[in-house]
């Protein structure tokens, strides 16, 4: 029985998501450069940010593949996209420039988030928070899938948080735990509302509440886990989070039914006590249905998305300062 309400939990997240709409993009010229952001207080107490780009368009994305039927989660490693299906329970290997796509492993069933990273021998290994086994899995080509952690609720969003330990945010549990390489796991931060995204800067968690508009991106410090602080209100049903290159901490959201990306200076928003919707930066409008199930950037700020349960995979290249 808890497992069926679990697997509703999932089903009731994705909403509208079947509902996306088919595309046609073309590129387009990139808008224009983006000056570096300034903030400032206002009277009024909310945070302004004083220079901004024209939010970039549906129009100006470009799909690289659609080998993939129904992708989920996503990470970009080395000119490669790493994806899984949770239509055939495969883990994907896809070419980030031609959308070449050949069969990485088999044996992932559900992975909204990945970590891509070299072993001390060179070898590639991905670390995948399976939703649908309650497992932490360490996957490389040279053999099945390995559960490194079991008993997980649901487990969403994986941030690397040094050279032992991944944090892990538990959907069904309402809070993210630490999950040693060994397999041994230790609570971190309880009394989310369904946290999916995770994302790590220096000392500081920033997590997703997709259940909570109210709570969309909350922060903790490392040395005081247990006081949760507001980052972002007034969101729909945040789930990816990824620290860009340029320090903005990008996010996938809702608009109505369709998907969104927008930013925020995270620095800006801890010091002044949380951002508000209206100091949301957006970067994408998309057409496509919410949720934007994968999104990852990369060091050259080129940004990747898909929507839940369609096989497009879209590509768009970001203002560089």
């Amino acid at each position: 029985m808890k497992r069926l309400t679990i697997v509703i939990l999932g089903l009731i997240l994705v909403g509208s998501a079947v509902l996306a709409q088919e595309a046609t993009p073309s590129p387009a010229p990139t808008k224009t450069t983006t000056p570096e952001p300034t903030a400032q207080q206002t009277e009024a107490g909310s945070i302004e940010t004083l220079v901004r780009f024209e939010p970039l368009t549906q129009t100006d994305l470009t799909v690289i593949t659609g080998n993939v039927q129904r992708p989920n989660g996503m990470v970009w490693f080395d000119e490669t996209l790493f994806v899984v299906c949770n239509g055939d329970w495969t883990v994907y290997e896809i070419d980030a420039n031609n959308g070449d796509t050949r069969t990485y492993i088999y044996g992932v069933r559900n992975g909204h988030a990945l970590h891509a990273e070299q072993n001390n021998a060179g070898q590639l290994v991905l670390w995948v928070p399976d939703f649908d086994q309650n497992m932490l899995l360490e996957v490389n080509p040279v053999r099945a899938p390995r559960p490194v952690a079991t008993g997980l609720e649901s487990p969403w969003g994986i941030a690397y948080l040094n050279e032992n330990e991944f944090l892990i945010s538990n959907l069904g549990a309402d809070n993210v735990v630490r999950v040693s390489r060994s397999g041994m796991v230790s609570p971190l931060i309880e009394g989310l509302r369904r946290p999916t995204g995770l994302a790590i800067d220096g000392n500081h968690v920033y997590v997703a509440n997709n259940g909570s508009a109210r709570r969309a991106i909350e922060w903790v410090d490392l040395n005081d886990p247990g006081t949760i602080n507001p980052l972002v209100s007034g969101l729909q049903s945040t789930t990816g989070l990824t620290l860009g290159p340029d320090g903005y901490l990008y996010f996938a959201y809702s608009l109505g039914s369709r998907g969104i990306v927008g930013r925020v200076d995270p620095e800006v928003c801890r010091e002044n006590g949380g951002c508000g919707n209206e100091d949301v930066e957006i970067v994408l409008y998309t057409e496509l249905a919410a949720p934007l199930a994968g999104i990852t950037i990369t060091p050259e700020m080129r940004l990747y998305i898909h929507t839940m349960f369609r096989p497009e995979i879209y590509w768009v290249q970001l203002p560089v300062n």
